[in-house]
Order: C-alpha cells, then sequence, then structure tokens
C-alpha cells in the first residue's frame, strides 16, 4: 500500500502504511530539539496515532541528521516563570505518558544523536533499534540539570538504581555497542536502519498483536502510578536546579562552547 500522509505540523509528520503509522521528528535544522511549538505537536501526533484502531505498530523517528538532541536550549534560556515552566513540564510529561502507555507496540529508529529528553522519548517505547554510527546521551548533567521525561523511571528499570546513577552523573556519550551492552538498545542494526525496522516490523505483523497489546497494557498499567510520581518528582525537582548557579553556568559555557565551572551550589 503506498504511504498516505496525514496532519502534518511542519514540526512532526505522520505517515501511514498497512497496519503501521510512522511519526517523524522534522526539526532537522535543529537536529530535532524539542521546542513548545514541537512538544504540542508530536502530542497531537501520538494522540491520533493512538486512537486509530487500522494502526498497530508506529515507528518513531527523526529527520535529518539525528533522531533528537533532546530540548531546545532556547527554552532553558527563556526567564524561569513558574506558569511558563509548569505548561511546559505537564506537555513533556502527557507525551512521554500518550507514548508510553499507547495501546500499540512501539519502535524508535535512532540514527545521529538520541540525548537528554530525546533519549527520554524513546526509552518510553517498546523496542529501540539503532544505527552502528549512531550516540546516545543522558547529559542533563553538563548544564547542571537533572533528567526529565521519566528518565529516571526508564534507566532504574533498564540499568537498576546503581547503574541509573552511574549514567546520570557521568552524563557520557555512548556509541550505539556500549548503550547495547547496558541494556538500553535493543538492536543494533544490521544493515541499513531502515531495514532493520523494516523486519522488526513485519515479524511483529505475523505475531498476534492484539495479544502482544494486552501484554504491554498488563504491564504499563502496573507501573502507571510509578511513572506519573516520578514525572511530579523530576518537575519539582528540575524546577530547583534551573534555579542554580551551577545551571547558569552550565548553559553559558554551552552557549560560549567551553568546559563548564561548576561550583556546587
Amino acid at each position: 500500500m503506498s504511504n498516505e500522509t496525514s496532519s502534518n505540523s511542519g514540526t512532526v509528520l505522520v505517515t501511514y502504511s498497512e497496519r503501521t503509522a510512522t511519526v517523524a521528528m522534522n526539526r532537522p535544522e535543529a537536529m530535532n530539539a524539542l521546542n513548545p511549538q514541537m512538544l504540542n505537536d508530536f502530542i497531537f501526533a501520538l494522540k491520533e496515532v493512538s486512537e486509530n484502531e487500522d494502526v498497530d505498530v508506529v515507528i518513531l523517528k527523526g529527520n535529518g541528521k539525528a533522531f533528537s538532541a533532546g530540548g531546545d536550549i532556547k527554552m532553558m534560556l527563556a526567564p524561569d516563570k513558574e506558569d511558563g515552566f509548569n505548561d511546559l513540564m505537564d506537555g513533556i510529561s502527557e507525551l512521554v505518558t500518550t507514548l508510553y502507555f499507547m495501546p500499540k507496540l512501539t519502535i524508535s529508529a535512532i540514527h545521529g544523536a538520541a540525548a537528554g529528553l530525546g533519549l527520554s522519548i524513546a526509552l518510553a517505547t517498546d523496542h529501540l533499534i539503532a544505527d552502528s554510527e549512531s550516540k546516545v546521551a543522558m547529559n542533563f548533567i553538563g548544564i547542571g540539570l537533572i533528567p526529565d521525561g521519566g528518565g529516571h523511571f526508564f534507566l532504574e528499570r533498564r540499568l537498576g538504581e546503581v547503574g541509573a546513577k552511574e549514567l546520570i552523573w557521568e552524563g557520557r556519550v555512548l556509541t550505539a555497542l556500549e548503550a547495547k551492552e547496558k541494556g538500553l538498545i535493543h538492536e543494533i542494526a544490521d544493515g541499513t536502519l531502515e531495514q532493520a525496522v523494516e523486519r522488526k516490523v513485519q515479524g511483529w505483523l505475523k505475531s498476534p498483536v492484539q495479544a502482544m497489546i494486552k501484554t504491554k497494557k498488563i504491564l504499563s498499567e502496573k507501573n502507571r502510578p510509578l511513572l506519573i510520581k516520578m514525572l511530579e518528582i523530576e518537575k519539582a525537582a528540575q524546577f530547583k536546579m534551573r534555579q542554580t548557579a551551577d545551571h547558569q553556568e552550565g548553559i553559558k559555557a554551552f552557549v560560549e562552547k567551553r568546559r563548564p565551572n561548576f561550583i556546587g551550589k
């Protein structure tokens, strides 16, 4: 069946083929960093796909050179007005919960970078396939912040408490192989990323998908209270972190392309 383009906002594109929907982040000039407009478009697209009864599998990808570099740095440079911050964090929480609880089988197709919030979003899907040259990082620490988008929840479930703290505190950029060895991703593409994703999709479509989705629903519903609580805690903690001198120094150093001089305050 030929692809049909539907409800494209510009920053997020949705295409349908057979029983599959592809949701593509589309700010290639910004490495698909999420700004408020893209965040709203993303939520709208995911809800549209979630409600489409003809779709069983959802592929998440990024157009251009990266999956997603995370949150747009301009959002962090904005004044710390609590109302605006709350709206932003509530949007991130809505995005992640819509994706994690979606009654579909979901795949993240990672190429280039999946960093910060971009990695949190990828970890909210059921299966992560990465191009062999891709890189992933939970690098909030470099600008004096903590992971959001449920980053603590997803990392702790995959790496345990000790492993999650290590990855968050170091903020190290991992190769696809290192990420797979740690259990952050499921698969490194053998051949092209598109071929690897297509193999996975076709394998799923030949399976009893409704039984698979029911298992997903049982496990995700068990986790619902913990994820929602974690998102609330991250929101409160992130607001406090944005007031710190280390965060201001981290942002300044990022803009000036130099190493930050943190003082622990």
